[in-house]
């Protein structure tokens, strides 16, 4: 098995060593998420948050956007998304700088990077940028359809089944009580609320101005949420499994982008950039559809062997909370403790962009690690129609504050 890595070494001190052809990253950003339908961006077409948020980057960065040699966009839902990107050139990109874009559902954010950053390993390019935007309020998620001689056979025909019947599945096969859901979800919401309220998550935020409106806050955390007010809460998927999923232990939809900047370490240093963390690797695996839940039980074990890790060494994991019945049982499983995983919550309470989210992961946690002065990062989701995928990274930037745990 080919080791995907910036380096050819295995073990805590290859991955921790700084070498100059390290795949670094200088910028690493998001721009506060907002409830569908009801929030911030429900009118806002991904094309012009994309602008706003490059306008934003450029601004704070002072980088000349012609130094780019490559973009990685994803936006899973804007079908008529084109490869050209227009928000890039309405925002001074210039016209020979090229752009793709990518899709590997809930894991495009890591996938932008990891295209990205191989570009820069293979030489082809020595600077990039991976950006992940998401307007799920304008781009619902379509329903999939496949012809019928392949819906015939069992796992094709699973593949295509709603997200919220795999979530049931899940937690019916695997015995997740729906208590035990919303316990994981009462985490998520208590951490989430707390990093809003103190301030943690405006060090991760960038603000955007779009249509003279500067956007800075989150509006999808809900505050003063109770054991009691999620016991309360209805099934969403009443014909389904347990039918244990509800508003409150699901991830939300939602819409917002991040964004990263990387390079190769010899360039970062002779430009003065900041180097805020090192890409070291990614894995992706497949399982079962009807469980596509449990796929970072699968992926994060593959990339920590890949790059000489235990699942001790890690400070901080990013596990995508697409739903608390996947990711009470990918927690368990895994053997992780919860004081690792979601530190300041995730996408049961934050929202879940499907085309931001893997961005957005490495956004968050490398600025907690940086805040809790710490090193090691990985991050993980299912993805839909049976994968998981999983990204290690270290935190090379100086501490933001005094940490406050």
């Amino acid at each position: 098995m080919r080791n995907v890595s910036t380096h050819s070494g295995k073990g805590i001190s290859a991955v921790l060593q700084k070498n100059p052809d390290d795949v670094v990253i200088t910028f690493a950003k998001r721009t506060a998420m907002g409830r569908n339908k009801k929030g911030q961006f429900k009118d806002i077409p991904v094309d012009e948050m994309m602008q706003a948020l490059l306008k934003a980057t450029f601004e704070k960065t002072k980088l000349d956007p012609a130094k780019l040699d490559d973009i990685c966009v994803h936006a899973i839902l804007l079908l008529q998304c084109t490869p050209r990107g227009p928000a890039a050139l309405a925002s001074g990109i210039p016209h020979d700088v090229p752009i793709s874009t990518v899709n590997r559902l809930c894991a495009s954010g890591l996938m932008a990077i990891r295209n990205i950053a191989h570009a820069i390993q293979s030489g082809e390019i020595s600077m990039g940028m991976a950006i992940g935007v998401e307007n799920m309020t304008l781009n619902p998620r379509p329903t999939p359809i496949i012809a019928e001689s392949v819906d015939k056979i069992p796992r094709a025909h699973d593949c295509i089944q709603p997200m919220g019947w795999t979530s049931e599945m899940v937690a019916q096969t695997y015995k997740v009580s729906r208590q035990k859901q919303d316990e994981y979800a009462l985490i998520s919401h208590t951490r989430a609320n707390k990093a809003m309220t103190t301030g943690i998550f405006a060090e991760e935020i960038i603000p955007v101005e779009i249509r003279g409106t500067v956007i800075s806050v989150d509006d999808t955390i809900r505050p003063g949420v109770t054991t009691e007010m999620l016991s309360g809460l209805k099934p969403v998927f009443q014909d389904w499994g347990n039918a244990a999923t509800t508003a409150g232990n699901a991830s939300g939809i939602g819409d917002g982008a991040a964004l990263c900047i990387l390079t190769t370490r010899e360039r970062a240093e002779k430009e003065n950039m900041e180097i805020l963390g090192k890409w070291v690797g990614s894995a992706v695996v497949g399982v079962e559809p009807r469980y596509m839940g449990i796929g970072p039980i699968a992926a994060i074990p593959k990339v920590l062997t890949q790059v000489g890790l235990t699942k001790d060494d890690i400070d901080i994991y990013e596990i995508n909370e697409a739903f608390a019945s996947q990711f009470a049982y990918c927690v368990e499983e895994l053997g992780i403790s919860m004081d690792k995983i979601n530190p300041n919550g995730g996408a049961i309470a934050v929202t879940h962009p499907l085309g931001m989210t893997g961005l957005r992961q490495v956004v968050t946690g490398l600025t907690e690690l940086r805040r809790r002065d710490k090193k090691l990062l990985c991050t993980s989701m299912c993805v839909g129609s049976g994968m998981g995928a999983a990204g290690i990274f270290v935190n090379e930037a100086q501490p933001l504050r005094e940490a406050k745990l």
